[in-house]
């Protein structure tokens, strides 16, 4: 087991399924039985040991061992940095058998920033923009939607989170020397192309994605805490992190957030997407003073009303939800109107469901109260009706009774992952809307690491503070702020000894992010177009 608390948060539930009832017990064992699982899942996809990674070079992560129908035999920046940020938070816990994969994954990135792609190249910083490479380390030139803006936030935030352990276990040095080159470049490329238009985290869409801003958002918050903790430079990053704040709530549309504008072409969509759950749990900061709109947190009003938006919104799209009640949880697909081998429910977009809901009862816990406004007003009337707009303290009877009836609903999104999860503990990337069976990309690591982030988040344990409080005040107007970044190589061939004088051992371990469906775009660098916010 390589959980360091013991899990909290755990009640009896009743989820709803088909057209009855059914009466559902804690969801410890299940939880048990499939983390080991899902951890091996999550190695066995990262090269050059990993069971299901023959022939993938050092550290690199496969989205799935999937070579046809689809075809994710390649390594993806989102998805590889959304997984070590895990396996970094493990590392952070005490398990250092993990650390080794560490350090070969921060010495794989080096590599492929320095890879010229169809994106770009490293002169011009880019190529950080490119979402794929092959598993060997080399560009992958067919068409596909690029440039993808998320990757190198995400990849910085793991990385920062490295670093900072780095520091908190007195090896600074080599968090100077081997880790903040591959920052360094990673946040420049945020604070020079966030303000251009690109793909969303599903591939499909050329625009500004809400993933994409709340993530760059936050990279260049904790990036600037990182640098002036390093003695280091990072070019303006505290007043472009304003810029992107500012920008960031232009999606909001007063009922939810409209997880892509600005789109260079025309689709029939909502704009309600798993996006924005999604961009909530990676936003979470347990340390938060308030349940802030403007960051986004997952007890805000805004979060809260925009969860409920996109989870209603598939109440009515899938055959496996048909008559659950409007109080309980249900399959969650990437977004309604969803084509993508035929739009079924995604384990990792109902684990997200959940996890947001977990984030918002710790906040609300620590905060001793929770606020219900104008805007959240709906959402917690699923709970209880009579419900009114107010602060209640945690020694009320709304407050309890509320948190109870959330966590409950928290728990039934995981227990439908539990139904839909075979014996042999599997997650692909897809679930059948009809009947429930697999679908789509076999063992994806995203799954996998969704299902850990969020039975961690249920258990109360959670990642350290990226700053939100110091970095949430929206100015009056938005401007458009840009800084042309510096990219400098960063080779990264040996580490030296660290500091693990509180680790039980140091074994090297052995061992899935989604690449969605893709666009037929041009194999040529797509530059993006620059959006003027200015307001």
């Amino acid at each position: 087991m390589f959980f360091h608390t013991t899990v909290a948060y755990l009640s009896a539930s009743v989820l709803y399924l088909g057209s009855g009832a059914v009466a559902r017990s804690t969801l410890d064992g299940f939880i048990s039985s499939e983390t080991p699982i899902a951890l091996q899942g999550v190695l066995a996809n990262i090269g050059a040991d990993g069971a299901r990674a023959a022939g993938v070079e050092s550290g690199i992560v496969v989205a799935s061992p999937s070579k046809v129908n689809p075809d994710y035999w390649y390594t993806w920046t989102r998805d590889s940095a959304l997984t070590f940020k895990f396996l970094v938070e493990e590392v952070a816990a005490g398990n250092f058998s993990l650390h080794s994969l560490v350090q070969e994954y921060i010495s794989a990135q080096a590599v492929l920033q320095g890879v010229s792609n169809p994106s770009g190249d490293l002169s011009t910083g880019a190529g950080l923009g490119e979402p794929k490479f092959n598993v060997n380390e080399t560009a992958f030139t067919g068409p596909w939607g690029r440039p993808q803006r998320d990757g190198p936030a995400l990849r910085a935030t793991a990385l920062i989170a490295y670093a900072n352990w780095l520091v908190d276990h007195g090896d600074t040095d080599v968090a100077v020397t081997h880790v903040w080159p591959v920052i360094h470049n990673d946040l420049s490329y945020v604070a020079q192309y966030w303000n251009r238009t690109g793909y969303d985290l599903w591939e499909e869409v050329d625009g500004s994605s809400f993933f994409t801003v709340a993530v760059s958002h936050r990279a260049l918050v904790e990036g600037a805490a990182l640098a002036t903790q390093l003695n280091r430079t990072c070019d303006d990053c505290g007043s472009v992190a304003t810029a992107i704040l500012c920008f960031q709530q232009s999606f909001w549309t007063g009922e939810f957030i409209d997880s892509n504008i600005n789109l260079q072409t025309s689709i029939n969509r909502t704009g309600k997407d798993a996006n924005s759950l999604l961009a909530a749990i990676h936003v979470f900061d347990p340390d938060v003073s308030g349940c802030d709109d403007s960051l986004f947190q997952p007890c805000s009003a805004r979060a809260l009303a925009n969860h409920k938006e996109v989870v209603d919104s598939f109440r009515g799209v899938y055959a496996l939800n048909e008559g659950i009640a409007n109080t309980s949880a249900v399959a969650v697909g990437r977004y309604a109107e969803d084509v993508y081998y035929d739009g079924n429910p995604w384990y990792l977009c109902t684990l997200a469901a959940a996890e947001q809901l977990y984030d918002a009862l710790y906040q609300w816990d620590k905060l001793g109260s929770l606020n219900v406004t104008d805007v959240s007003l709906g959402f917690f009337q699923v709970f209880d009706p009579s419900v009114k707009t107010g602060t209640y303290t945690s020694s009320s009877t709304t407050y309890t009774s509320l948190a109870a009836a959330i966590r409950d609903y928290a728990d039934g999104f995981v227990s439908i992952v539990e139904k839909y999860t075979p014996s042999n503990g599997a997650l692909s990337e897809q679930f059948s809307k009809n009947n429930g069976t697999q679908t789509s990309a076999v063992h994806l690591t995203w799954s996998y690491v969704s299902f850990l982030t969020a039975t961690r988040r249920r258990s109360g344990d959670v990642p350290p503070s990226w700053g939100a409080s110091q970095s949430k005040d929206v100015p009056t107007s938005c401007a458009a702020t840009t800084v042309n970044g510096t990219y400098v190589s960063a080779t990264v061939t040996s580490w030296p000894a660290i500091n693990n004088s509180t680790s039980t051992t140091n074994e090297t371990s052995t061992g899935t992010g989604t690449s969605g469906s893709a666009t037929s775009s041009s194999t040529k660098s797509n530059t993006g177009s620059v959006i003027n916010i200015i307001t």
